[in-house]
């Protein structure tokens, strides 16, 4: 085996489970237009994974916007309200989370997105959600202090566990540099799959990078393996 055995498994959300991701960089760049800059993959790859106030920040700075932090969010919000209930399941994804959730390995939800855009987000995909057992919302939970690449969220997710497992028998699937840095930080084992315009060479802390959720071979890490 090339890596070692879990026994449990967290799923961000964002990029990674939905392709909101796609969604971010649509509303973003339509704020960023109204003052003539440009919302970039550089500056995407920064927030990626971030709590909502964290990138909000980031984003103005960047970009040098004439706008608060409060007001960026209640303009972004806007735009999200509409564009969220659009968001699809990336490839790959629901095969695995049925496949775990019906062989009673226990899969958890770690996203930096606060409850509300969460609901937005998973309107037209709750039955899939709700396999998930636990759920940890990073911008929403007071004991997530840190966003991601801290470790907290995924410390946090790991204690929803009715068996609190410890951190090495936790897998971590993400699709950002910034959780891939919190999943190690946490002292798990994580699974990348990235935008495929991110350079490979800046995912070196991944336990293993995929290009899709389809390359994924469940007992590399002691999983039950598909059945087909």
């Amino acid at each position: 085996m090339e890596f070692k055995p879990v026994t449990h498994v967290l799923f961000d959300m964002d990029g990674l489970i939905l392709n909101t991701e796609d969604l971010y960089t649509l509303g973003f760049q339509e704020i960023a237009s109204r003052y003539g800059k440009q919302f970039t993959f550089e500056l995407k790859n920064k927030i990626m994974g971030m709590q909502t106030r964290a990138f909000a920040a980031t984003i103005i700075n960047e970009l040098g916007l004439p706008l608060t932090v409060d007001e960026f969010v209640a303009e972004s919000q806007k735009i999200f309200r509409d564009l969220f209930p659009l968001c699809k399941v990336r490839p790959g994804v629901e095969k695995l989370i049925r496949h775990l959730h019906k062989h009673s390995v226990p899969i958890g939800l770690a996203t930096s997105s606060s409850i509300e855009s969460y609901k937005l987000k998973t309107a037209k995909h709750q039955e899939l959600f709700d396999l998930l057992s636990t759920k940890t919302w990073g911008s929403s939970d007071p004991n997530v202090k840190n966003g991601k690449p801290s470790p907290d969220i995924f410390l946090v997710a790991a204690a929803k566990f009715p068996d609190n497992p410890p951190s090495e028998k936790c897998l971590v699937f993400e699709d950002s540099l910034n959780g891939v840095r919190a999943a190690r930080a946490a002292g798990m084992q994580v699974v990348m799959i990235p935008d495929p315009q991110l350079d490979r060479a800046l995912a070196k802390e991944a336990t293993l990078v995929l290009d899709s959720m389809d390359d994924f071979v469940p007992e590399q890490f002691g999983l039950p393996p598909y059945d087909d």
